[in-house]
């Protein structure tokens, strides 16, 4: 909600009343993976694996999750970009190697899909188990 404050400022601020692309980005993912935070919650509560193995699998993809919305409040913060992802990467006015990225997006890749993968099969093995 704060991210939300947050955009809402710069629009009344903004001579074009926009916000700053990764503002904009920053307060749209907050409350998308809010959602995803609430879908994980769901199939955890419903799934047959140890608690243990639920809450890592809830774990990481919510760490990742905070962990893309701080990078696009850093960029919103510093207003370097408007596309994380175009070459060459910028932080500030440092360039980010290419390896690192693709290494992040990797990481998010796999674990914010994987924990949801791992909750689902969980789920479905009380279904069919």
């Amino acid at each position: 909600m704060l991210t939300g404050l947050w955009k809402y400022r710069c629009i009344m601020k903004s001579p074009d009343a926009q916000a700053p692309v990764y503002v904009d980005i920053c307060h749209r993912a907050s409350l998308m993976y809010a959602f995803a935070c609430l879908v994980l919650l769901e199939f955890a509560e419903r799934s047959t694996w140890s608690e243990r193995v639920n809450q890592a699998a809830v774990a990481v993809p919510i760490l990742l999750f905070a962990s893309a919305v701080a990078t696009y409040l850093v960029h919103g913060l510093l207003r370097d970009t408007d596309n994380q992802l175009r070459r060459p990467h910028v932080l500030g006015t440092r360039h980010v190697h290419g390896t690192a990225i693709n290494a992040y997006m990797g990481l998010l890749t796999i674990g914010e899909i994987g924990g949801f993968l791992v909750l689902f099969a969980g789920w479905a093995r009380g279904l069919w188990g």
